[in-house]
């Protein structure tokens, strides 16, 4: 255990000490674009957060790997774990460097990403065997053709998934470092059970992406100071899928007898792990698809846009989202450890409603008439930073009309002026 807690603090000092060094890297190459009316930040911010996260998780993984119980197991498990995620994560962050500096075609970029799986079927990290119950046929042995577009698909989805849910300070790390907490605990008790031993390969990758993701959250946390872009949201993409498809033990009959999930629990951890992400996905690519967009056509109807829209704040949106991950995660793998029986989900799916209760919360208590808000005092979490609530474009039209004093040209104005965007060069037009 003290070996997963050293490679995650040295993965998150390394990504908290070269955030600055990206920082001004990337506000000297000019990699912080101007705002976009889907964008909730008003202030220039520079992006490429992912590089940072790159070096700790580089150097996380060849810590791990001259541990001496990490070590061994990484060198004596299925394939090279560590040279794979290092090429690969090292093809996926050029990628996203490139589409966040210039720009890229959403084809060009999904290319990259299958390149970025292939890379880790080549190097072994890829799914052996379906886990289903014996009543859809049992568990089905994968031949390398069919385990390897398999596995491409599932980390492309969870590249694209965590990619598509990046839309607030904070969230993307916060989710996927909880995913991966939920993973790391979940290969240790796997570990536990079957061979008596807690040092996995899931459980290494998990702990170096836990410590990348620490690392990043001071400096991006709302008001962010650096995004992570493209960058880092396919990355941690990527290395979160790693561990998913690593956690499956290689015998299917191993997991028989652990916990009355049998082994529906290797496929349920991940969709619990990926539950909120792979919603955000799907959601997004019915609602484009539906209006004759392209899926990677990028909109305001995410889940954290429709959270501020009923009126959280920046900081609550992401707390709320953070909540939600955490209890389908860990909800699963603790049904899964205290061997519950089936009929225990819809106390979870009740849980998730009382999310969904909370969620809604603003918008009654906005129904509640004028005196709900009327003379209440604003509070630390109301105005938690720099404006970053939905702007909507004002029409030069009724910008005009509302700047005319409504009786006439000596009567003053009230009210107040739109809030302007902050530029960060100031000297630039």
């Amino acid at each position: 255990m003290r070996e997963y807690l050293f490679m995650a603090l040295i993965a998150a000092a390394v990504t908290y000490l070269l955030v600055p060094l990206v920082r001004r890297f990337a506000i000297r190459i000019g990699a912080a674009p101007e705002i976009r009316e889907r964008d909730v930040h008003t202030t220039p911010t520079p992006r490429l957060g992912g590089l940072a996260m790159y070096g700790g998780l580089v150097v996380g993984l060849l810590v791990a790997g001259r541990l001496a119980n990490t070590g061994e197991a990484l060198s004596t498990s299925d394939g090279e774990p560590v040279v794979a995620l290092i090429v690969a994560g090292g093809l996926i962050t050029v990628t996203g460097f490139l589409d966040d500096w210039w720009g890229m075609d959403p084809f060009i970029k999904l290319a990259g990403q299958i390149a970025a799986a292939g890379v880790l079927v080549h190097f072994g990290l890829r799914l052996t065997y379906l886990p289903l119950p014996k009543d859809w046929g049992g568990s089905t042995s994968l031949d390398y053709t069919l385990s390897t577009i398999i596995t491409i698909l599932v980390v492309v989805v969870a590249i694209n998934a965590v990619n598509f849910v990046d839309g607030l300070d904070g969230l993307a790390a916060g989710i996927v470092c909880i995913a991966a907490m939920a993973t790391w605990a979940y290969s240790i008790y796997l570990g536990q059970n079957i061979s008596g031993d807690r040092i996995t390969t899931a459980a290494a990758i998990s702990a170096v992406l836990i410590g990348a993701c620490i690392g990043f959250l001071p400096h991006n946390f709302h008001p962010a100071k650096i995004f992570m872009g493209d960058t880092g949201a396919m990355l941690i993409g990527l290395v979160l899928a790693s561990s998913l498809v690593t956690v499956m033990p290689v015998d299917p009959s191993v997991v028989e007898g652990i916990n009355r999930f049998g082994v529906l629990l290797p496929l349920l951890v991940p969709a619990a792990v990926l539950v909120l992400p792979l919603i955000d996905l799907i959601t997004a690519v019915v609602r484009r698809t539906s209006y004759g967009m392209s899926p990677f056509a990028p909109d305001r109807g995410h889940l954290h846009h429709r959270l501020m829209d009923i009126g959280h704040s920046h900081r609550r949106s992401v707390l709320i989202m953070y909540a939600w991950t955490f209890l389908f995660a860990f909800g699963i793998f603790a049904m899964s450890v205290v061997s519950v029986p089936v009929l225990a989900f819809p106390v979870v799916i009740l849980l998730a409603i009382g999310v969904l209760v909370l969620m809604a919360l603003p918008r009654w208590r906005g129904r509640g008439g004028a005196h709900a808000s009327k003379g209440r005092p604003s509070s630390d979490d109301d105005d938690d930073g720099p404006p970053t609530g939905p702007m909507p474009p004002v029409r030069p039209e009724f910008e005009a009309g509302r700047r005319m004093p409504p009786y006439g040209p000596t009567q003053e104005r009230t009210g107040t002026e739109p809030k302007s965007v902050i530029p960060l060069y100031p000297g630039r037009s």
